[in-house]
């Protein structure tokens, strides 16, 4: 039975005192191989050609401590069987269809774009240290050189306890394949950013390119209304509490899964305001190791400002960024890339769903009654210069451009630069009004987890447009998270 195995390896030209308990122990093995790695810029398995096998292990976790669990899942000669050729190329992240078979490893590399077959001479040194299998590898290609050590074994806290009896456990993992992309200058750096919001958490994986350039990974949203019953009681109930612990976890280990170096969270309206802020940020670290910082509302809408005006082909005149959320409003006024002001407004549209019962249909009185006291709570826009730029971003906005296109599955492409005028969002305010949340999921278009705030949401657009003199606003998908992402790890 193949048992999988967890792994922590680090790259070095020096180890120190590592390399001296090492010394002092007696080698089980000493092994010099040739070998032949294929790399992918979209995949980080290990894939290798050894004694004339193609090796394949895949990822199957990675624990809140960083540790990466490998199984292999395939060992087979040429010319590769069908089966085999569908394990080699997703391996690699390379899409359907296969071919039916591949004789060679150039066929490997021909059968994907990007692919990259790499030599490497590895001089191994095997011991067995505090029940883990721990090896000191030089590796050599033709144009490069460095070392490894690494330490494996099927109890994961055996080789937390190994490596840091080493003394390297402030080191970060990195896979062999990884390790052997940044050596030969192929690689491209994985980080994720959380932002944990009062309605919802939206996750967000992107890769940095050698040459400057962004990627997605993944990017999606989960809607756990950490906010629910926040207005009554001051404080996080221990169900919201519990479900975005949980979301917030998963996506941690999808984060590690797909390689992030690195995961940056922030915390916004809800949890300023929450008098158990610091309960919520204590579980959230033990679960899953996820430092979240709280950020005031003047750094959510400078973040938001930078995802917008790096995202979208703007002017260099006036222009005001909204960002609208479950508990507040993030408003920031500049000209092209410089701020000029930035503040935070609560405004949100999960308190004024629970405040007007704007979860189900309303009459015209209680939606008038709502867009009367959202008007006066965004009393701070009053007067201000028409801009000649408004762009809106986060779920509200988001929700209605899909709406408006009516697409069935969500695409960031349209929905980017959609541009959103009174006219549309009367149509959907109406359209909302009138309807239960129940009926609302079946609008196409519109996210089933928005359909009991999105009436409130599209107020609040609606009403900011107002204020603002303006006829419409641009719609920016990039929102507080890719802000995050540039501002964090943009370097």
């Amino acid at each position: 039975m193949i048992v999988p195995r967890w792994e922590w390896r680090t790259f070095g030209e020096r180890f120190g005192d590592a390399e001296d308990r090492l010394a002092a122990l007696t080698p089980e093995h000493v092994h010099e191989s040739d070998e032949v790695y294929l790399l992918s810029p979209a995949a980080d398995e290990t894939v290798k050609l050894r004694d004339g096998l193609l090796d394949v292990k895949n990822l199957e976790r990675v624990n809140h401590d960083g540790l990466e669990q490998w199984k292999p899942v395939l060992k087979e000669g040429f010319p590769l069987s069908a089966e085999a050729v569908g394990v080699v190329l997703t391996a690699l992240g390379v899409p359907p269809p296969f071919p039916a078979s591949l004789s060679t490893v150039e066929d490997v590399v021909a059968a994907g774009k990007e692919l990259v077959a790499v030599p490497v001479r590895k001089h191994r040194v095997r011991y067995t240290l505090s029940g883990c299998l721990a090896e000191l590898t030089d590796v050599r290609t033709d144009t490069a050189a460095t070392r490894t050590i690494a330490v494996e074994a099927e109890d994961p806290a055996l080789v937390i306890a190994a490596v840091r009896e080493l003394g390297l456990s402030e080191r970060p993992n990195v896979s062999f394949p990884r390790g052997l992309k940044t050596l030969l200058g192929l690689d491209a750096h994985r980080y994720a950013v959380l932002d944990v919001g009062t309605n919802s958490v939206k996750f967000h994986v992107g890769e940095h390119r050698a040459d400057g350039s962004w990627s997605t990974v993944t990017d999606r949203a989960e809607v756990t209304r950490l906010g629910e019953g926040l207005d009554e009681s001051g404080s996080i109930q221990p169900e919201p509490m519990e479900r975005t612990v949980a979301a917030i976890a998963d996506m941690a280990e999808e984060a590690r899964r797909d390689g992030a170096e690195a995961i940056a969270a922030v915390g916004t309206a809800g949890l300023r305001i929450a008098k158990n802020s610091a309960e919520f940020l204590a579980a959230v670290r033990e679960r899953c190791g996820v430092e979240i910082e709280v950020i005031s509302g003047e750094e959510e809408s400078r973040l938001a400002y930078l995802a917008a005006t790096s995202s979208l082909q703007l002017g260099k005149g006036p222009l005001a960024v909204f960002d609208t959320g479950g508990g507040s409003s993030q408003f920031t006024f500049g000209r092209g890339m410089e701020v000029e002001e930035r503040f935070s407004v609560n405004v949100g549209a999960a308190r004024f769903t629970e405040r007007f019962g704007l979860d189900d249909a309303v009459s015209e009185e209680v939606l008038a009654a709502a867009l009367e006291a959202i008007w006066a709570d965004l009393g701070r826009l009053d007067d201000r210069p028409v801009p000649e730029e408004l762009v809106g971003m986060g779920g509200a906005v988001t929700n209605l451009a899909a709406v408006k296109h009516e697409l069935a599955t969500y695409d960031s492409e349209v929905v980017q630069g959609t541009v959103l005028d009174l006219g549309e969002i009367d149509r959907q305010i109406e359209l909302y009004r009138t309807s239960g949340a129940d009926e609302r999921r079946g609008i196409v278009g519109l996210q089933p987890g928005r359909a009991d705030v999105i009436l409130a949401g599209a107020c609040i657009v609606r009403t900011v447009i107002g204020k603002l003199r303006r006829d419409s606003a641009t719609v920016s998908d990039r929102g507080l998270r890719h802000g995050l992402l540039i501002d964090r790890f943009g370097t």
